[in-house]
């Protein structure tokens, strides 16, 4: 067989990594000449890879952290790098300054004789219970490069929900924005220089005509007043929202809105099936996934609905039952738990269910949007028109009386 170029990047014993050119038969060949010459190979191949290749990309902030974070360690152990080396190239390729503290803060931690999962439960902001229950887990059973690698598609996988639900969003906020603020120009610099030609107190002003100049008065001297209503109670409902009380009435409100509401339910239960794919298939044992699940849920309703799905787990009902009980999730959900029960492969039907609502949150997202974002073209037509219309109409009745 005829000798090849191979590319590589591997890991020295100071932890760094290096990068180059070798050439031989195959990759194993490379493989082997790298670990004879002490080096911990990451990647071999016929093209050159940055670090994006190996999924080992820069800091952003937020969950990124914690998926880049996830990422970079799940490919290091499972290269056969050690966890503390591991943490330290870590925290080198960090660029954001708050992250790579607490990595570091981590590393320290653990030489201090604690436990990863220990180590990252210090930092319930970035690490959910899910993750530290997760890493507990990896640790007791000696498979901690499985476990991030499963960690990192749980978090990719979330975190690319969340991406499209956001930038669905982007166009139709933008558009509403936009029409609003032609408005707001329009009744308050366009109609008053309009509304100079009524100065004459014995012309007759058309009922729509009156209408737009009372609007623009409002806007040009009351926008003030009005803004400090919206912003106060604005402020009141985030403050209402924030109490246990008002959180769980809020929550319940947006599961029935009329199509968002469904999309927000199907997301949320996309979430609570990988983390309990994720949970199941690492023998975290029933009852307490499904506390952990709910702890990452965003709909507080939808979470409580858990407490008395694990209540019925505890009682011998399984979880089919109990979660179709609810009424809180989509009734394919317990169909399909139903057969996972029967079938012993209750961690691949709750992947399956992830999947699933997964494509269908990003349907319903898409079907909100395309009907948003026309009615909302519609809406500000409609206003805008309803403006060009007051003014010509205001215009013929000053032609009129000119004649």
């Amino acid at each position: 067989m005829a000798a090849a170029t191979f590319h590589y990047r591997a890991i020295a014993g100071d932890g760094k990594l290096r990068t180059g050119v070798i050439t031989a038969e195959n990759g194993k060949s490379v493989a082997r000449e790298l670990m004879r010459q002490g080096l911990t190979p990451v990647y071999v191949g016929f093209e050159e890879k940055k670090a994006t290749a190996l999924k080992l990309p820069s800091f952003s902030s937020g969950r990124r952290d914690v998926l880049f974070f996830t990422q970079e360690l799940s490919t290091l152990l499972n290269s056969g790098v050690p966890l503390d080396r591991a943490l330290s190239i870590t925290s080198e390729l960090t660029t954001r300054a708050q992250f790579r503290g607490i990595v570091l803060d981590i590393l320290r931690s653990i030489k201090g004789g604690k436990s990863l999962a220990d180590s990252l439960a210090i930092h319930p902001t970035f690490f959910s219970d899910l993750f530290v229950n997760m890493v507990r887990a990896g640790e007791a059973s000696g498979s901690l490069g499985q476990i991030f690698e499963r960690l990192s598609e749980f978090e990719r996988s979330r975190d690319e929900l969340r991406s499209y639900i956001v930038s669905s969003m982007i166009y139709p906020s933008l558009l509403a924005f936009v029409g609003m603020g032609s408005i707001f120009v329009i009744l308050n610099f366009v109609v008053p220089r309009f509304a100079s030609i009524f100065d004459d107190g014995h012309m007759k002003i058309p009922v729509p005509t009156l209408i737009m100049l009372q609007a623009s008065h409002i806007v040009q001297n009351w926008w003030w007043l009005v803004a400090l209503i919206v912003i106060s109670v604005t402020a009141g409902f985030r403050f209402y929202v924030r109490t246990p009380a008002g959180r769980l009435w809020w929550d319940e409100k947006r599961l029935k809105l009329p199509i968002l509401g469904d999309a927000m339910r199907k997301a949320e239960t996309s979430r609570f099936a990988r983390a309990m794919a994720t949970l199941v298939s690492n023998n975290v044992p029933l009852v307490q996934s499904l506390q952990i699940s709910a702890g990452i849920l965003y709909n507080t309703r939808m979470a409580g609905a858990l407490k008395d799905v694990a209540q019925g787990v505890k009682r011998g009902e399984g979880i089919s039952q109990p979660l179709a009980r609810t009424r809180m999730f989509p009734p394919l959900a317990s169909h399909l738990l139903t057969v996972g029960e029967e079938t012993g492969k209750l961690d691949q039907m709750f992947a399956r269910m992830a999947d699933i609502y997964e494509e269908e949150t990003r349907a319903s997202i898409k079907r909100f949007t395309s009907i948003f974002e026309p009615v909302v073209i519609l809406i500000m037509g409609i206003v805008v028109g309803a403006l060009i219309l007051s003014m010509l109409i205001a215009i013929t009745s000053i032609n009129d009386v000119a004649i």
